[in-house]
């Protein structure tokens, strides 16, 4: 169990914990949530809109990329080439069944190490600035015609729940 205190309202490991190296998903959720409580304290709604506006631009980035590496190895673009083309590899942090459907693929998370940080040290409220956005703006830059239908969250359902669908079954880039 990682070692937290509050100071200010914001998060600070103890000593104790400074000395053991923590995983990449910890340092990056805490990066994340420091950067965007600053910037919604010191510009508040405009400040919020500028995080969820940035990793938008991050996720669709990450799309565009996605869609160039399932294009270099011959791969359609469509919802079935989405996660096997995937970016980020999935650690012991994160535990998820993906479903493959019509034209679709239905992920659950039980486990999110992102969404679990966040909560572990109170500051879910920034997290979800990231979770909102971050799935939605994947699928948008891996393809105009990819919605992802983000309808349970940890945060209140104990589970995520996406759905990434082609919205025209003929669309293919």
């Amino acid at each position: 169990m990682e070692n937290i205190e509050r100071t200010e309202g914001a998060v600070s490991m103890k000593d104790n914990e400074s000395k053991e190296p923590v995983s990449w998903a910890t340092l990056f959720c805490r990066l994340f949530a420091h950067l965007a409580k600053e910037v919604v304290e010191k510009f508040g709604e405009e400040g919020e809109q500028a995080i969820r506006d940035g990793v938008w631009a991050f996720g669709e980035e990450r799309g565009r990329n996605i869609a160039e590496r399932a294009k270099a190895k011959g791969c359609t673009i469509d919802a079935f080439n989405y996660l096997p083309n995937y970016d980020m590899g999935r650690s012991d942090d994160f535990t998820a069944e993906n479903t493959y459907g019509d034209n679709q693929v239905e992920q659950l998370f039980t486990q999110c190490g992102f969404a679990e940080q966040w909560i572990k040290d109170g500051m879910e409220e920034y997290g979800k600035l990231y979770c909102d956005v971050i799935d939605p703006a994947i699928a948008k830059g891996y393809s105009e015609d990819l919605e992802c239908i983000h309808d349970r969250r940890i945060y209140e359902n104990g589970v995520c729940s996406f759905c990434f669908r082609m919205k025209n079954k003929d669309a293919h880039n």
